[in-house]
């Protein structure tokens, strides 16, 4: 127990006046602490004229369990997640992350608290989370998603100290049945190619789209907001890593026509930049399915054009960390994403090795022979024996043995 004290100074009217003068608090002597915590013995100063202030600070103390360290005041839920939500701003997370994270936690995460009575961190443990995961409608694959959402808030406010342990991290994830990753065939990109054609609105713009997005693997947001000034020399720049190095991917020459021959729009090849990119996405994606209705291609949808590109350059051996750095994303995903294109890779890199079997050497061992094997001589053929080998030049004169021989004579 830590108890506060005022210790008078000569001069203060109330020194020496007994134990009971140390409780005054009309005075402005220094106010001290004695006692112990948690094991720990203290009495030293708190460097404080303020009763009330001096109370605070132990208190604290008490609180956390340690002395000189205070429990930093813990909020309620929904001050925590306008907290969260004003970091992720500040840390400078995309808008369509920030928007993710403002749907689950703003809109439904704080419904749910309000309906269920929660209203203090402190009452949401593992056993919350897993009520609050049920009333999810999502399918498995969102619901990790946004499950991962919310263990990053826990993991905010764990950090903070304002709550002892993750309550979200002993929450399992559903179990996902993730489909296989498949490109379009070469007939696939030939049947919608075609289809623009027939497409009621700008022919050219979606074609050029298309094209875009088959050669140079970039997203479908990614391809709206492309900007004219990233076309130089026949290649596109996708983006800057963090050394600075910027990536550039090249095009072909009727990929480059197709953008260049695009009326101007403003800076940038498909958007003119008014309205929001997640609006202009849901427009793009509308004008693509239309494309692929006519095309008659099932289960299309844009981002089996990166895919495409990514098992191209995959199955024409490019390493997965190459690919990595023109997708953008790390190498950990391209193995997750193109696990089976990874090792048909491998197989065609073994049927290229296979195929240096060949030659003289290799048809001889595959007729049985052995590599011990020599020719045999014929009966009562002598071989002569070999001649003495002369070091050095033949025009050097007596070789090495005999000039021995001949000092050994003498």
């Amino acid at each position: 127990m830590l108890t506060i004290y005022r210790r008078h100074s000569k001069e203060c009217q109330h020194f020496g006046k007994g134990r009971n003068a140390r409780a005054v608090r009309n005075c402005s002597c220094g106010i001290w602490v004695q006692g112990s915590l948690r094991g720990e013995y203290i009495r030293r100063a708190l460097n404080l004229n303020s009763w009330e202030a001096a109370a605070d600070m132990v208190r604290g103390w008490e609180a956390s369990g340690e002395i000189g360290v205070v429990k930093a005041e813990i909020p309620a839920i929904r001050e925590a997640v306008e907290k969260f939500l004003a970091d992720g701003k500040a840390r400078h997370l995309g808008n369509e992350t920030l928007r993710k994270y403002e749907n689950l936690l703003q809109r439904r995460f704080l419904d749910w608290c309000s309906s269920s009575g929660y209203r203090l961190l402190k009452q949401l443990g593992t056993e919350q989370v897993r009520e609050f995961r049920n009333t999810w409608m999502d399918s498995p694959v969102y619901a990790t998603k946004n499950l991962e959402r919310v263990k990053a808030f826990f993991r905010f406010c764990e950090s903070a100290g304002w709550v002892k342990r993750n309550a979200a991290s002993a929450v399992k994830p559903p179990r996902v049945k993730e489909k296989p990753t498949e490109p379009f065939t070469e007939e696939e990109l030939r049947r919608i190619l075609s289809a623009t054609e027939k497409y009621r609105g700008d022919k050219r713009r979606i074609r050029a789209f298309i094209l875009t997005m088959t050669y140079s693997g970039l997203r479908i947001s990614d391809t709206i907001g492309l900007r004219r000034d990233a076309l130089r020399q026949g290649k596109i720049k996708l983006h800057t890593q963090k050394t600075g190095v910027e990536v550039f991917v090249p095009i072909p020459p009727f990929v480059v026509e197709a953008l260049e021959a695009l009326p101007e729009i403003g800076d940038r090849f498909f958007w003119n930049g008014k309205g929001t990119l997640r609006t202009r996405v849901a427009n793009w994606s509308r004008y693509l399915a239309s494309v692929f209705k006519i095309s008659g291609v099932e289960d299309a949808h844009s981002h089996r054009f990166r895919h495409s590109f990514a098992t191209a350059l995959l199955q024409k051996g490019t390493s997965v960390e190459n690919v990595a750095t023109l997708l953008g994303n790390s190498p950990k995903i391209v193995h997750k994403h193109y696990a089976a294109w990874i090792k048909k890779r491998q197989e065609i890199l073994e049927a290229e090795v296979k195929a240096t079997w060949c030659g003289e050497v290799a048809e001889w061992l595959k007729a049985g022979a052995s590599k011990a094997s020599v020719p045999e001589r014929a009966p009562g053929v002598q071989i002569p024996p070999s001649p003495p080998i002369s070091i050095g030049r033949p025009d050097a004169g007596p070789s090495s043995q005999e000039f021995l021989n001949s000092r050994s004579v003498d």
